[in-house]
């Protein structure tokens, strides 16, 4: 009892959950969004060719589950865009990671260390904004379990829902990525996140929401940044999965996705820095092109 008086993780967790996003959080959040936006197919070319267009897609990677969400709540889905320190914040993010002289933002950004301490830093947001969606959708629907596990649901993995959107906007068509065919550790979490909310915020859990906050986000940091520095592409939840989905729907699911889970290992272990080989690539074509040209 002595312990716990000392350590007052009450307080701590407390404190914990009221802390402010932005603009540390916040920051780290669309630092992280951009990285990966950078490291899809194609997304330096389009930056360079259509720099509204590249723009327009950070935008979805960093704020789509907003717009999602509030698409799902009957409010208008430019709405957050009044936040014109964020939008300022993350635009001025865009721009250091795909213009920056010499590459010097991404390449500082995209080095090891730092990336795992910003991708911890981004699971804070994540999960928070888990926790706000439930929140949100408990005010507006009293009893309407099912419709705050899908508010949270959304807000904390919404960029991952849209990615197919996102796609268009960079010419690229590929249904079979869809997220819900295909659930990423991140968007498995926050489903399972919006659960446990949802459970508190009817009383069904007896644990405060602080305190849930904290546990929570401690999860997804730690898996996060541990599958971040193996380059895993796996998830903590797959022994559980294939269990429960053997016991209930007699297929052995489980198995099949941690086979699928294996392949993109070579691609994992090839470089670390994808996006810049790409663009190598991409400005040696561009080379062979003018040299044809002339």
């Amino acid at each position: 009892m002595d312990v716990l008086d000392v350590l007052n993780l009450g307080e701590i967790a407390q404190y914990f959950s009221k802390m402010a996003m932005f603009p540390v959080f916040d920051l780290a959040y669309y630092i992280v969004s951009i990285l990966y936006l950078k490291y899809e197919p194609g997304a330096v070319e389009v930056s360079r060719r259509s720099p509204v267009a590249s723009w327009l897609c950070a935008m979805l990677y960093c704020f789509g589950s907003y717009i999602l969400a509030d698409i799902m709540l009957g409010v208008s889905p430019i709405d957050y865009f009044h936040n014109n320190s964020h939008i300022l914040l993350a635009s001025a993010v865009w721009y250091l990671i795909f213009f920056c002289p010499l590459n010097l933002f991404y390449k500082c950004m995209a080095f090891l260390p730092v990336k795992l301490v910003l991708v911890a830093l981004k699971e804070v947001v994540r999960t928070r904004k888990i926790a706000a969606g439930v929140h949100h959708a408990h005010h507006a629907y009293h009893h309407g379990w099912l419709i705050m596990v899908i508010t949270g649901y959304v807000k904390g993995s919404g960029v991952a829902l849209m990615s197919n959107f996102e796609q268009l906007l960079r010419g690229v068509w590929k249904p079979e990525t869809n997220e819900v065919l295909n659930m990423s550790f991140p968007t498995k979490a926050s489903l399972y996140g919006a659960i446990l909310f949802t459970l508190q915020e009817a009383n069904l859990l007896p644990v405060s929401k602080s305190m849930l906050i904290c546990l929570f986000t401690l999860f997804m940091a730690t898996s996060k940044v541990f599958m971040t520095a193996r380059h895993s592409h796996g998830s903590p939840f797959a022994l559980i999965e294939s269990w429960v989905c053997h016991l209930l729907f007699g297929s052995p699911l489980g198995i099949e996705d941690a086979h699928d889970h294996h392949h993109p290992a070579p691609a994992a272990a090839a470089p670390l820095s994808p996006a810049k080989t790409k663009e190598e690539l991409s400005e040696g074509t561009r080379k062979r092109k003018s040299k044809k040209a002339e």
